[in-house]
């Protein structure tokens, strides 16, 4: 199956609860950190709910 990266390029400081869980989830938590993922309509899922807080890096 295909892989994406992702990277988070903001802080969850100040966010609500359930998008910390969700970063949390796809593995992240620090500004800069990235992840390479399954690409899983769940995962897709993820990204789009905190689509302000991270982002999908092109290889």
């Amino acid at each position: 199956m295909a892989k994406i990266i992702v990277r988070q390029y903001k802080s969850i400081v100040g966010r609500p609860a359930d998008q910390r869980k969700v970063v949390a989830a796809l593995g992240l938590g620090r500004i800069g950190k990235t992840k390479e993922l399954e690409d899983t309509p769940s995962v897709r899922g993820m990204v789009a709910k905190v689509s302000h807080i991270v982002e999908i890096v092109e290889k």
